[in-house]
Formats: C-alpha cells, structure tokens, sequence
C-alpha cells in the first residue's frame, strides 16, 4: 500500500522524537511492502519564525490532503511573548478544529518491565494499570469565547464554557464502542454538582448508555477522579469526559504509569477524514538536541496512527510488540530508569526498536 502521511515536527524535542518514529515507520513499511510518503507541515513556534502564524494555511491543507498526521510537540519560552492569538498552542487548536478530530484516545497502560518507574505504592502498582481516557477534544472552554474587560476600575477575564448535545452524544458514542472492545465498563467524569455544562452532559451521556445495554456506565466528579487515579488505577476501563477535565486527568493517568514519555494519543473525528496522532508531552526545550528525550510515545503514535488511520492493525503491533520487546530487554531512556539500569539515548532507543521490527 502506498499512503501518505503529514509530518509536524515541532518544537523542542519535536524534531528529535518525530525523527525516530519515522525511522520506526520506514522499518515498517519495508518489512511489510508498503511504501509511506511524508509531506512536512510545519506547525507551532518554528511556523512563527519562518511564517509569522503558528499553522500556515499551506500546512492545514498538507494535513487534510493526507492519510494521516504524525505530530512532535510545540511551544516553548522563546515564543511566550507572542499575543495570545498567535501562541504556538494556537495552532494546535486550530489544527484540531480544521481537522474536525472531536475525539482523543488517550490509554493508560503500564508495561510491565518499568513498572519500578510507577510512583504508586508496590502493591497498587501490581494490580495492573490498564485503562484509555477518552477525551471531547473541539469543545468546552478551551474553544469557548476568552475576553479581558474592565470593570468597576479592574480588570475581569471570562472564559466560556459550553457543550451542546450533540457535541457530547458523539464522544459519548466513542467511549461505548471503545468500552465494548475492552472490560465493558465506562466511568463517565464530570462535575454535575457545581457546573451546568456537567448536568447536560451527564442526561445526554445516560441517554447514549441505554443503546449499550451490555456496558456499565458510572458516574464520577473529576475531584473524586484525580483521587481515585492514584488510590485505585485499576478500578477504571474507560474514562470519558470534556476537554479540559480530560487534558488533566490524561496527564496524570500518564505519570502513574511511569512517564509522560511513554504514552501516544489519537485523535479522531468523522470516517474518512485524517486522524491526528502525538505523544501526550509538551516540547521539553530544556533538553532539546541533548539526545535524552523518550521517543517511544511518538513512536507508539505512530502505530496508533497505522491502527485506526491506516487500517493495519499487523503493522502497529509489530511496532508495540518491538517497544515491549526493548523494555523487557533492560533498556531505558533517563526518564523511566532505575537506578543501576541501562540508560540510552532518543537515538539508540529508535535504533533499538526498529531493529527488532
């Protein structure tokens, strides 16, 4: 098969774990006879210096003319004196609105040779961490209207949220079919007792449960959520909730397995239409071209971007499979290492990697 996937880059460690990953997905494509073509979209702070904006329009339509998006990570310090509207993380917004992708799979998944790297206690760890946080991506505050007014003689700052129904029926549909391949249990996050867009989305969500009768649906307030994430990981299958409560509970459901590093997401919207797929990490610019960044979550997005993009599920396990493989074998990146453990590079860990693809 021929495909062609749009390539992001990035800020940071971008370039660096992106790099990897392509080398991961050329290994692929020759044991499996496919042929890849990337086309670059610059996006982010790098687009800033060469273009002014954070997503030209020539990379939008780059990104809409492919298969698939493999994205690094943007934004860093050096661009933080950029108005709001043309921050780096702008561009992202606008590359997930243009892309339509309403959904976020974000999993949850310790591997068992790190599991030393669970700052949990021993016997929590133990238990098993295994569970996908299925995330409303184009909505809520993050998309709300954002103003800065005076009043009285003082500044006030306003940030709308809001979510209609049909923004909640469609996450909630993809958190039940993603239930349904797993354990069937979907823990709904919201915070029904204080916020108004937490009520309707609880109504709407128990309204879609009822076509899933073999799925178990429960209720919980994100406050209760982040708690129980630490107490209790195993407890949970499926989360699913809005934007911003699912951009922090992923990223803590991400430490608990050992490392930001480790953990891929993809984003998706209507069939048809290219995913979007990263690690969950920011860009690092503290350790940018030091060669200690963990490539293994662009990497393992990679395989999720062959999975639902590309329809090779084959081929994103030999991938995920290579990944556990250099685990198990004792290699690590500084950021998931126990003392007296093999530490290696970005650069060794993709070699690494593609060689047992």
């Amino acid at each position: 098969m021929e495909k062609t996937i749009a390539i992001i880059r990035g800020d940071g460690i971008g370039p660096e774990i992106v790099g990897e990953a392509l080398g991961v997905l050329d290994a692929v494509a020759k044991k499996f006879g496919h042929k890849f073509i990337y086309k670059e979209a610059p996006m982010g702070g790098n687009a800033i210096d060469q273009f002014g904006v954070p997503l030209p329009e020539e990379s939008l339509k780059t990104c809409l003319a492919s298969d698939g998006v493999l994205l690094g990570a943007v934004g860093g310090p050096k661009w933080d004196a950029q108005p709001p509207e043309n921050r780096p993380e702008k561009g992202l917004l606008k590359l997930r609105n243009g892309l339509g992708v309403y959904a976020n799979l974000r999993p949850a998944k310790m591997f068992p040779a790190i599991s030393a790297a669970c700052p949990l206690r021993k016997d929590i760890a133990e238990r098993g961490i295994d569970f996908i946080v299925v995330r409303e991506l184009i909505g809520g505050v993050y998309f709300g209207e954002h103003k800065t007014e005076t009043r009285d003689n003082e500044r006030v700052a306003t940030d709308v949220m809001s979510y209609s129904e049909h923004e909640i029926r469609r996450i909630a549909h993809v958190a039940f079919q993603t239930a349904k391949g797993r354990r069937k249990k979907v823990t709904s996050v919201d915070k029904a007792n204080v916020l108004t867009t937490s009520r309707l989305w609880r109504e709407i969500v128990e309204g879609v449960a009822k076509e899933y009768p073999d799925v178990e649906l429960n209720h919980m307030y994100v406050d209760n959520a982040a708690m129980q994430l630490v107490k209790d990981p195993g407890q949970f299958d499926v989360i699913v909730t809005e934007n911003m409560f699912g951009d922090i509970l992923s990223d803590e459901a991400s430490q608990i397995t050992g490392s930001i590093g480790m953990i891929p997401s993809a984003s998706l919207g209507q069939p048809g239409r290219p995913g979007l797929y990263e690690p969950i990490h920011g860009s690092a610019p503290d350790i940018a071209g030091q060669d200690k960044a963990n490539p293994i979550g662009t990497i393992l997005a990679a395989a999720y971007l062959l999975r639902y993009s590309l329809g090779m599920e084959a081929e994103a396990r030999a991938i995920e499979d290579a990944v556990s493989a250099v685990l198990d074998e004792g290699w690590r990146t500084g950021d998931i290492a126990q003392t007296g453990e093999k530490v290696i590079g970005c650069r060794e860990m993709g070699r690494l990697i593609r060689e047992r693809i």
